[in-house]
């Protein structure tokens, strides 16, 4: 088949070749490469050894045992990946190879990898000399799902050859994910591999092959034995994915959900349906809907918008009347959320990003609020995160069968915009502490701060603008009354 490479791609693979030496683009890039998708994440593999490698590519860089040199990549971010034949022997711990070995052969090194479709291979056997000047993955209907946004690539025209050892190319084609050999090995190696299963299904809008499927839920378990950050990474990646909702029904109908995130598996079929009310789903799967709506792409906004009910499974109450309810339930949510980011080991800006979102989702839209009840909300989500919470209440309002907005949040929009033109402090005022003193000519004192406090007052209660003139003119006034 004749296939567009990427120049820097076609000169890794030359550069190797001519050195003697067998080398395979494979992994993700070559199943995105079939299914005509943006490829940012070039894996290659070679009977070359990792200190041959270095001698070819200086400037690779080789920090591990488990044989790949990375190569710095000009065109995108993430670096090239030149990894050894290899063979693993034991996973005692469901995480790692308990041994690697160089192999000698493709198969050997193909027949460890997680899926069928992770599991092609190419091999460019001679680039021609035509160069291109437009990528042609560039217009691809899936490029909004990648991080890098490649324009204007380089393209080389090569010569390829599929090596499909395990039907992958048939299961791309009829869009099943399905384990290399027996699925129980598989996942016993590497349990991780479980939820990446989930992952690239919600990615890619695949189902999971029975058998694989199986092997999932009964494995589930061995999800507890991998590093939290590559759960968490995982995670990030399904809630970030083109079909996130989807993705995260996928994660609990495997039972991963129930080791990973039990709070929010414990929601479903809480009912929320009741006189009064609004909701038409169960709380689990109106959280599940939620995501699905919410229009934000930062996926702790994400994670969030579907983890700020989670407190409602602790908190129902069904009244006499059959009016159900929820009482404080963002308190409790909040309180999860917390020990949930602890659990995945979330940095503190995203850990406190997250309970923030969650702890004030339940903000009121009135248009009978003050301007200092809309700065009092300002002041404890944090002007950073108001657009986030916007996302959020809109994934809510969708997920609970509610109409995008109401005239109620596009005025009170509007006022979040009015409200942030006033101070939120007197570090905000448009002069200092320097400028009383010049215009009264004193030295340093408690009096600098009391006229410092009267104008922030002043402007707050709309009595005076916060202009430089204004405030000066106001300055002598005040002190001369406060004295």
């Amino acid at each position: 088949m004749n296939l567009n490479l990427p120049t820097e791609v076609v000169e890794i693979i030359k550069k190797v070749q001519d050195k003697g030496y067998e080398i395979y683009v494979v992994g993700g890039a070559v199943r995105d490469i079939l299914t005509k998708r943006l490829v940012d994440d070039w894996d290659f593999t070679t009977n070359a050894v990792p200190q041959e490698l270095l001698k070819i590519f200086p400037q690779g860089i080789y920090d591990n045992v488990f044989g790949t040199v990375m190569i710095p990549n000009d065109v995108v971010s993430t670096p090239f990946d030149l990894t050894t034949f290899r063979t693993e022997y034991g996973y005692s711990d469901t995480r790692r190879p308990d041994r690697v070995e160089w192999g000698k052969t493709l198969e050997e090194d193909l027949q460890r990898r997680d899926f069928t479709i992770n599991a092609l291979a190419l091999k460019i056997i001679n680039p021609k000399s035509k160069t291109l000047n437009k990528s042609k993955y560039e217009n691809s209907k899936d490029k909004t799902n990648h991080k890098s946004q490649i324009t204007n690539l380089s393209l080389i025209t090569v010569n390829a050859e599929l090596i499909d050892l395990f039907k992958g190319q048939e299961d791309l084609n009829n869009k099943y994910i399905r384990a290399v050999g027996n699925p129980d090995e598989r996942f016993s190696e590497d349990a991780l591999r479980m939820m990446r299963a989930v992952r690239i299904a919600s990615e890619l809008g695949y189902k999971i092959e029975e058998k694989t499927l199986q092997a999932i839920k009964k494995n589930a378990a061995l999800i507890n034995r991998i590093a939290k950050e590559r759960i968490k990474d995982e995670l990030f990646k399904i809630v970030s994915s083109p079909h996130p909702s989807e993705g995260i029904l996928l994660f609990r109908e495997v039972g991963l959900m129930h080791q990973v995130l039990p709070e929010l598996d414990e929601t479903f079929g809480v009912e929320q349906k009741s006189p009064g009310r609004h909701h038409i789903y169960d709380v689990g799967t109106h959280c599940l809907m939620s995501l699905k709506y919410c229009p934000s792409n930062d996926p702790i906004v994400k994670l969030a918008t579907l983890l700020h009910d989670i407190g409602k499974a602790k908190t129902f109450k069904k009244l006499e009347t059959g009016t159900i309810t929820f009482y404080n339930h963002e308190l409790v949510s909040a309180r999860l959320v917390k020990k949930i980011a602890e659990r995945l080991r979330l940095s503190n800006k995203d850990s406190e990003k997250l309970w923030t979102l969650v702890r004030y989702h339940q903000f009121t839209v009135d248009e009978r609020q003050t301007d200092s009840a809309i700065r009092r909300f300002i002041r404890k989500v944090g002007m950073e995160n108001i657009s986030d919470m916007l996302d959020l209440r809109v994934g809510d309002r969708l997920g609970g069968g509610a109409s995008e907005t109401s005239w109620r949040l596009e005025e009170f929009k509007k006022r979040l915009i009015e409200v942030q033109k006033q101070p939120f402090s007197i570090k905000d005022l448009k002069i200092d502490g320097n400028d009383v003193m010049q215009i009264l000519g004193i030295k340093p004192g408690p009096k600098i701060g009391e006229v410092l406090q009267q104008l922030y007052n002043e402007v707050v209660n709309n009595k005076l603008d916060n202009k430089v003139s204004s405030l000066k003119k106001q300055v002598s006034k005040i002190y001369n009354g406060t004295r």
